[in-house]
């Protein structure tokens, strides 16, 4: 039997658990991985499974000068043999809860249409669908 994920939050002191893994799209970049914990609002969550990272869900607080804070869930990744096991649901949960905790008064995100298996997690996590939204994007910003 395999043991269960171990969810971590991304700081200074776990950032070396990431070191290899292969949940994200590209490999990581150590300069843009020290970037991305010196700013306060960018979050990260993941999920180890003994050495090995098997998850994780990101996002980032949105300010406005006329709002509460927002949150933009940007990113959620799951080892491929480990899918549909709630590694996911458990992350995204813990990364909404920070954002709440944060004051974040609305937490967002957006996915394809055809990916059956994220609409189904964002269900699960109770989540409204809003539909009727045309994305644009510059620079092949959803290019990855």
């Amino acid at each position: 039997m395999t043991d269960a994920p171990t969810c971590h939050v991304l700081t200074p002191e776990t950032a070396h658990l990431l070191a290899g893994a292969q949940v994200f799209d590209h490999p990581l970049r150590p300069a843009r991985l020290a970037a991305f914990i010196a700013d306060p609002g960018h979050d990260l969550v993941f999920a180890t499974q003994g050495a090995r990272v098997v998850g994780f869900a990101s996002g980032t607080v949105l300010l406005h000068p006329d709002k509460p804070p927002a949150f933009f869930i940007n990113e959620v990744g799951t080892a491929e043999d480990l899918r549909r096991q709630g590694i996911a649901l458990q992350l995204c949960r813990l990364l909404m809860e920070r954002a709440r905790g944060r004051g974040c008064k609305g937490i967002w995100l957006a996915t394809e249409t055809d990916n059956i298996a994220a609409r189904a997690l964002y269900r699960r996590l109770d989540a409204d669908e809003t539909t009727g939204i045309v994305v644009y994007d510059w620079d092949g910003a959803m290019q990855g």
